[in-house]
């Protein structure tokens, strides 16, 4: 495997970055921006992610229409804001029906218009509006997009039905989109994007992902989907590969854990062109770390300040401390994936049974090896585990839907149902479901929920149901136990929601966005967890002493910006941590 330089990935014009939040995607695809117009290629960046930190990496702002980065002669930045887009859209729409229809159905179609799917269809709007604009775009060598549209995204914007009026109409399943019929003038500039994304000669899609077993996973099943719809000209990098200066024990266990994961490489992609980019132990931002991105040897710092932000913070045990006195309620860790959610909810639940509380786990961990070694081994306390299986419930909840559709249907709108149940917001609302009956059952003690709904997820089915009770529609109809579990969900006295996420800048933004996310919905999080921090480790590792060293800034940021309460954890190599290490976690 070949260490990534720019030129490996700079046959093509147009060069689509994508991967999980967190792998390198902005900073990977800033480096080679960089790297490219400072060898004399004049190269526009435009980033599409709503949670974007190009104009961090940068360090200057940036708006939506071609900016020169200061000091860098040829490279030119862009910083759409498809929020915003989707924002101007959403109102597009519902302004026609404000003071026709009662406040709870223009409720329930803001809602239906306010998913990630939205979001991810206005910056495919916003990117695919830029392409076509010939006389910005063909003065440039490179046009670099920081995040590509999913193959869901493109497969709808392709079926016909998505472009009639048939949606105006249509209330059938937990569709996130909402109509489109607003976009109808778009539907030529759409194919034509997607004609040229298609074209192997002009574009290159550039899977990201780091070597876990999560994030390579997610790489193959995004470049699965793409390839099917015609984008097949792939590259694949490994972003982070660490390269061992020490016999430090933190250094060795993650030396191995990549190694495994990379030996288990799915087989979808062992034929993609593949490079590796080391783990560099600095903060990807500023002109100097993007050149030094590409460099064999970079000076760095390692010494940490005296006063280390992880030193200041407790470890999970003080969540179980404050929520045991309590004697009952629900506690839910949300995140995206690869944080460790699944994780800190058992060890939440294993504190709070060891203590001699009633608890209930659900998880939806599909290889279920929690359940599993909690299972097998003795415990001092009652600790009942249940496992949701998602493409189970996923799979039900489709058949629900599509086995409630019209005869009359037509083979078209039938189509467009159907894939517009592949929204990541189905998932979410069926597995949702599924949770809701287990806390119905659970009357005492505590329930603990790994992976809690967004707040998008509840504002839908609270939405739909308000509408279904004023307007005779089915817009999605919740079950008895979701209603009762809504307004305790609500209720901080209650409901106590941890959000997960990482020492690094990428899930910290993406966290902070599900906070306020909930916070749309009426809730709280009562807590934040900072996983796998390498400060936290102490560990002695030249290169991940300087990893720890960037952590500094998003620990600070996490504890004094954005959580009400914070507490942390070490980095550690197990997948699966096993009852025994669990309960060393409430030290």
């Amino acid at each position: 495997m070949k260490r990534l330089q720019p030129d490996d990935i700079a046959a093509a014009r147009h060069l689509f970055f994508t991967g999980k939040g967190g792998v390198g995607k902005t900073s990977t695809a800033c480096a080679a921006a960089v790297n490219l117009a400072e060898k004399g290629k004049k190269v526009l960046i435009v980033s599409t992610d709503p949670a974007s930190n190009l104009q961090d990496v940068f360090g200057m702002e940036l708006p939506n229409e071609p900016t020169p980065v200061e000091h860098i002669p040829n490279l030119y930045a862009a910083n759409l804001d498809p929020e915003e887009a989707a924002r101007e859209y959403r109102e597009q729409m519902v302004e026609p029906y404000r003071g026709l229809l009662p406040e709870s159905a223009i409720a329930s179609m803001e809602e239906q218009l306010s998913g990630a799917c939205t979001v991810e269809i206005a910056a495919f709007d916003e990117f695919s509006t830029l392409l076509a604009d010939r006389e910005t775009t063909d003065q440039f060598d490179h046009i670099i997009f920081d995040t590509a549209p999913t193959g869901h995204t493109l497969r709808l914007l392709q079926l016909p039905t998505a472009w009639s009026d048939f949606l105006e109409g249509n209330e059938n399943g937990a569709s996130c989109l909402g109509p489109l019929a607003g976009l109808e003038k778009k539907k030529d500039l759409y194919a034509k994007t997607v004609e040229a994304l298609s074209n192997g000669d002009e574009t290159v899609l550039v899977l990201v992902a780091r070597p876990d077993d999560s994030s390579l996973s997610e790489a193959a099943r995004a470049g699965r989907e793409l390839s099917e719809i015609g984008i097949k000209n792939q590259n694949l990098i490994i972003n982070g590969l660490f390269e061992r200066h020490s016999n430090d024990e933190t250094a060795l266990q993650l030396e191995e854990k990549q190694r495994a994961a990379l030996a288990a490489l799915p087989e979808e992609i062992k034929q993609t062109p593949t490079f590796y980019l080391p783990l560099v132990p600095f903060n990807l931002t500023g002109l100097d770390a993007l050149r030094n991105f590409f460099k064999e040897e970079v000076i760095y710092d390692t010494e940490l300040p005296a006063e280390q932000a992880s030193l200041e913070l407790s470890s999970v045990k003080a969540v179980v401390d404050d929520l045991s006195p309590k004697n009952h309620g629900v506690f839910m860790t949300m995140g995206k994936g690869g944080v460790g959610k699944t994780t800190m909810a058992a060890a939440v639940a294993v504190g709070l049974a060891e203590r001699g509380h009633q608890v209930h786990l659900t998880t939806t961990d599909p290889a279920a090896h929690l359940t599993h070694v909690l299972n097998e081994e003795s415990f001092s306390g009652t600790l009942n585990i249940s496992k949701i299986d998602p493409k189970t419930e996923v799979e039900n909840y489709k058949q629900n839907v599509l086995g409630s559709l019209s005869s009359e249907l037509s083979e078209e709108e039938y189509a467009y149902i159907k894939e517009d149940l592949e929204s990541p917001c189905t998932e979410e609302i069926a597995v949702f479901q599924a949770f809701a009956e287990v806390v119905d059952k659970a009357q005492d003690g505590f329930v603990v929920i790994d992976t809690a709904p967004t707040g998008h997820t509840l504002l839908l089915l609270d939405a739909a149901e308000s509408y279904h009770r004023e307007v005779e529609r089915t817009a999605g109809k919740a079950s008895e136990a979701v209603k009762k579990l809504l307004p305790r969900l609500r209720d901080p006295e209650q409901t106590f929601v941890s959000l997960v996420t990482l020492p690094e800048a990428t899930p910290v933004f993406e966290a902070g966005r599900l906070q306020e996310d909930l916070r749309r919905a009426g809730i709280e999080p009562a807590w934040w967890i900072i996983n796998q921090s390498f400060q936290a480790s102490q560990t002695t590792d030249p290169i991940l002493k300087g990893r720890a060293y960037a952590e500094q800034e998003w620990i600070e940021k996490v504890k004094k910006v954005l959580a009400p309460r914070t507490v942390i954890v070490p980095w550690q190599a197990d997948k699966v941590i096993g009852l025994e290490k669990l309960k060393t976690m409430m030290s």
